[in-house]
């Protein structure tokens, strides 16, 4: 969590700086850039929902980047993880083989210490320390990636909820103007409408994070499944 947090503030700072330093430069032309075009219309869609919909942006994209992180520093190559145990357990034991095991991170390494470390106990012992293991190691992948997809779903609800507020405003701008003209409606439609485009941004914006993180996920599962194979195959020849 704590680096949640500092992933959090590092963002936080970077948009605070970027809307600070966007509102002290000054248009050189009339022509204006996409940058500010943006702010505008944020600012256009008003405080509330707007800044709510960016709480959500920024905690998704902090979820998001910790975890990419967390995921690339748990890829282990397997095949090589196999060789060096295998080599330890044939020159050096189990104990060697423990040894290589703790030098090495990931999951995969950790499941294979916890399958060394009962293989005294037995074949069948060792694996089901490596099955229990490994469904331990899933759950600390998976960690926070459900507060991901309640962003994603979390965006587009507010922005459609500023919507139907905004509607609401327009139409109470009709009853009081007693005018139906476009004029008196324009502002609220405006202001309904980006709240769900910046909503809807939002939940793209997470959903292809969400989406690489969910595959990276199955991967690292199927190469701890695949290798958890080897090792009892491994773990069963150094038996006999």
């Amino acid at each position: 969590m704590k680096k949640v947090v500092n992933v959090l503030s590092v963002t936080g700072f970077m948009f605070f700086g970027a809307v600070q330093s966007s509102f002290a430069q000054e248009a050189a032309t009339e022509s204006q850039t996409f940058h500010q075009i943006l702010k505008q219309n944020f600012i256009d869609g008003g405080p509330g929902f707007m800044g709510i919909v960016l709480v959500a942006l920024i905690l998704g994209l902090a979820i998001a980047i910790e975890r990419i992180i967390y995921l690339n520093m748990a890829t282990t190559n397997t095949k090589k993880l196999l060789a060096n145990v295998d080599d330890a357990l044939s020159s050096g034991g189990v104990e060697a083989a423990k040894e290589v095991c703790r030098n090495t991170k990931g999951p995969v390494a950790s499941i294979f210490y916890q399958g060394l470390d009962r293989v005294d106990e037995g074949v069948e012992e060792a694996e089901k320390a490596v099955v229990s293991y490994g469904g331990v190691q899933m759950g600390q992948l998976e960690k926070n990636v459900s507060w991901i997809s309640l962003f994603i779903a979390l965006a587009p609800m507010l922005g459609f909820m500023g919507t139907v507020i905004g509607m609401i405003g327009a139409f109470n701008d009709i009853a009081v103007a007693n005018d139906i003209s476009p004029a008196v409606v324009a502002g609220g439609i405006k202001v309904a409408l980006l709240t769900t485009v910046f909503g809807l941004i939002v939940a793209i914006i997470l959903q292809i994070f969400y989406n690489y993180i969910v595959a990276k996920i199955d991967s690292i599962v199927n190469n701890m499944e695949d290798a958890s194979i080897s090792l009892v195959d491994l773990l069963v020849k150094y038996k006999k």
